[in-house]
């Protein structure tokens, strides 16, 4: 019951052949019947560049903006941590000092 069902050879397809059928002979008419002028060529592209040049000045640039986004990155973390911890520690203090008013009403 729980078996799997496997065609037998001669129904299965061969991996050469496909079972959707090509579609052949059909032409498309034209959306309108006017004679529109063809569409201007685009102009030649540039030649792409090979090699990347770096200059000792544009090595130093790179670096310090590397180091100046790695920097500016940890600083947004770091206050996001910071915020998480100071918000986590405010809500702990008001839940220990409204378990302790709901704990003991008569002690007051």
């Amino acid at each position: 019951m729980f078996t799997p069902k496997i065609p037998p050879p001669d129904t299965a397809p061969t991996p050469g052949t496909s079972l959707v059928q090509p579609l052949t002979g059909i032409t498309h008419t034209p959306a309108c019947t006017c004679h529109h002028t063809p569409a201007p060529s685009p102009a030649p592209a540039p030649p792409a560049r090979t090699a990347v040049h770096l200059t000792p000045g544009s090595l130093l640039v790179a670096a310090a903006g590397g180091t100046a986004m790695v920097l500016i990155i940890g600083t947004v973390l770091v206050s996001m941590l910071l915020a998480t911890a100071i918000t986590a520690a405010s809500v702990a203090i008001c839940a220990v000092v409204l378990r302790s008013l709901l704990n003991r009403p008569n002690n007051r």
